[in-house]
């Protein structure tokens, strides 16, 4: 099967195929954060989902060139850094930092442009293509000194949202970035300075201002990628009115389509209701960091449903990824022993990574995905423990689940065991031989808080992180 997934845009499972003549380098622009705040797990849900699909088109053969924006100017930017009295810059590196923390916690591939809305070079690219908006008589001034999107200009607006203008309750201009679906009406391209806005400002044709939210990823993308893109990846919320604006601003500047393939991700639920602060179910990665949970395990909870449906994130569904992981891990280490150093020779479960890979063609279908793969896991054990799989055997299965691994990042990695977890591991060995169970279990728990699980085999105590 060919690679194909669902384009928002024509709302079809349709074959990919990039617009290289050589059918190899996918431009690729994801709607990364706005640096406000510490991002959240419904952030990460799409960033994890971007992540997926990169590493799965890189597993077929494909070049990806992908753009992550940060937005460093908009309306919460400048909200946050005037309640605490900070420059724009100080207030948003500090969570520029956080995000990069974040992303390498969860094991996202780093992009290859992590352009930021504020730099001189995008700032100068905005206002390029605000003037030629203004001579194509797309755009205004309008008299509270801003400029504007002339909607009726762009008659496509709208439709990749399927939305029916005509039903719609019309509004005059819009200034905010972020405004209601049922909102409709020249969304703003400059923002002209204000007192609200405090130092931050640009000089531009029209006075000074700052761009407005949608037209910065219509210039870094373009910039960096050029006038059209193989594929453009957000949440479901960006569609309106963020990537509507995009593709209106964009196609009127170059003459082309602006994206390919439109790719959306749906929302994140925690315990069956919208994530809210006021409900107490709001978690940032380092919340479940705090509470005992590693970033792999994150990982899988935000991994394992489709992203085109709801998920459903608890943390009893950590705790299942744990589980889910602590499989896949001693299932390598099985591998691992039995493999030692041979020659990889093929098995009768050779085609399980086939129809892993065969499952991610199709509109990642990553659930299905997962049952290959857990069915080779089970399969090769149950011919392990009839002593069925040779060294051989074992060595090419460990290096098919590094080809997979490839795109789910969940291998457990390599550490040193701390010398502290070792003295534990021997004080319940002795306390083991003296039949002192409680003092056993007590240790137990103890190394397991410092992050390592204690499994007694009949060849000794063996320890994993958790």
């Amino acid at each position: 099967m060919a690679v194909q997934f669902f384009e928002s845009y024509g709302r079809a499972i349709v074959p990919f195929a990039p617009l290289d003549p050589a059918g190899k380098c996918v431009r690729m622009y994801t709607c990364g954060p706005t640096v406000y705040n510490h991002a959240h797990i419904g952030n990460f849900r799409a960033y994890l989902f971007e992540d997926l699909l990169q590493r799965h088109l890189e597993a077929r053969g494909f070049e990806v060139e992908r753009v992550m924006n940060l937005t460093d100017v908009d309306d919460k930017t400048i909200r946050g850094c005037r309640q605490l009295g900070m420059r724009l810059a100080e207030f948003t590196e500090k969570f520029k930092r956080a995000f990069f923390e974040d992303v390498k916690t969860l094991r996202i591939k780093p992009a290859a442009h992590y352009p930021a809305a504020t730099e001189d070079r995008y700032i100068a690219k905005m206002i390029a293509m605000i003037e030629q908006l203004e001579e194509q008589g797309v755009a205004y001034q309008a008299d509270d000194r801003s400029v504007y999107f002339r909607l009726a200009k762009f008659p496509d607006y709208g439709k990749l949202a399927h939305l029916n203008l005509d039903e719609l309750r019309p509004t005059g201009r819009i200034q905010n970035d972020e405004y209601e679906k049922e909102s409709v009406g020249d969304f703003a391209l400059w923002k002209a300075w204000d007192e609200a806005d405090g130092d931050v400002k640009w000089e531009s044709p029209w006075g000074p201002g700052r761009p407005g939210w949608h037209i910065e990823c219509s210039a870094m993308a373009t910039e960096l990628l050029g006038p059209e893109l193989d594929i453009h990846c957000g949440g479901v919320d960006n569609i309106f009115p963020h990537h509507e604006a995009e593709i209106a601003q964009s196609e009127c500047c170059t003459g082309k389509k602006f994206v390919r393939y439109w790719l959306h991700c749906a929302h994140l639920m925690v315990d069956g209701q919208k994530m809210s602060k006021s409900l107490g179910n709001f978690y940032t990665l380092r919340d479940l960091l705090a509470k005992g949970f590693a970033g792999r395990e994150v990982r899988y909870a935000l991994l394992t449903v489709n992203y085109r449906l709801p998920l459903n994130f608890t943390l009893p569904g950590l705790e299942s990824a744990r589980a889910a992981l602590g499989r896949i891990d001693e299932w390598v280490t099985r591998l691992e022993e039995q493999a030692g150093s041979a020659i990889a020779e093929t098995t009768h479960l050779a085609d399980k990574a086939e129809e892993f890979f065969g499952a991610l063609d199709d509109d990642l279908n990553i659930s299905g995905a997962l049952g290959h793969l857990f069915d080779m896991i089970r399969e090769s054990n149950a011919t392990l423990d009839r002593g069925e799989l040779s060294a051989g055997q074992a060595a090419y299965l460990l290096s098919e689940w590094r080809r997979i691994d490839a795109v789910l990042a969940f291998q457990r990695e390599v550490t040193a065991i701390p010398a502290d977890v070792l003295a534990l591991v021997e004080q319940r060995q002795q306390a083991r031989a003296a039949k002192n169970w409680a003092e056993s279990d007590r240790l137990r728990d103890e190394i397991a808080r410092l992050g390592w699980v204690v499994k007694d085999t009949k060849d000794g105590p063996k320890l994993t992180p958790r």
